[in-house]
């Protein structure tokens, strides 16, 4: 059964950022805000492999993404499960990212798993498992 609804879905395709949480080695949460995409119930970060939030995910199996909107009154939601690190397959999701961040109309072509590894990229996924916290997320066709 799908936990993430269309309402849902349309909200996360219209917010290009969220705050990531993963368990840091002494067990306190560790944030920072990344830029993501969805594919289906899975939401994917592109990050370095040597990253802090990289190796809370590897090591603890877990993340959770808070998604913001930026307009009044502030729709949010929360998205958590189980988490791992992807270097297969990950051009697409990576351009899919950039394009978020650039704004561009069209993402740009997608890199080899390659040429990311050589400059470090993986994406962390996160299979979406449970959606907490989902506030003033606009209902059907509604803005």
């Amino acid at each position: 059964m799908a936990v993430i609804t269309d309402e849902l879905r349309a909200f996360l395709d219209g917010q290009p950022v969220g705050v990531l949480a993963t368990a840091a080695l002494d067990g306190h949460p560790r944030q920072s805000l990344v830029y993501f995409t969805r594919d289906d119930e899975r939401l994917l970060i592109s990050t370095l492999a040597d990253r802090l939030k990289t190796r809370d995910a590897e090591r603890g199996g877990w993340a959770s993404l808070c998604v913001m909107g930026l307009q009044p009154p502030y729709p949010s939601a929360t998205f958590s499960g189980p988490a791992r690190i992807l270097t297969e397959g990950i051009g697409p999701p990576t351009a899919a990212i950039a394009g978020r961040i650039t704004g561009a109309a069209e993402p740009p072509e997608p890199m080899t798993d390659e040429a990311l590894a050589e400059i470090g990229r993986v994406i962390l996924a996160i299979d979406v498992d449970r959606v907490t916290a989902a506030n003033y997320i606009p209902a059907g066709d509604t803005p």
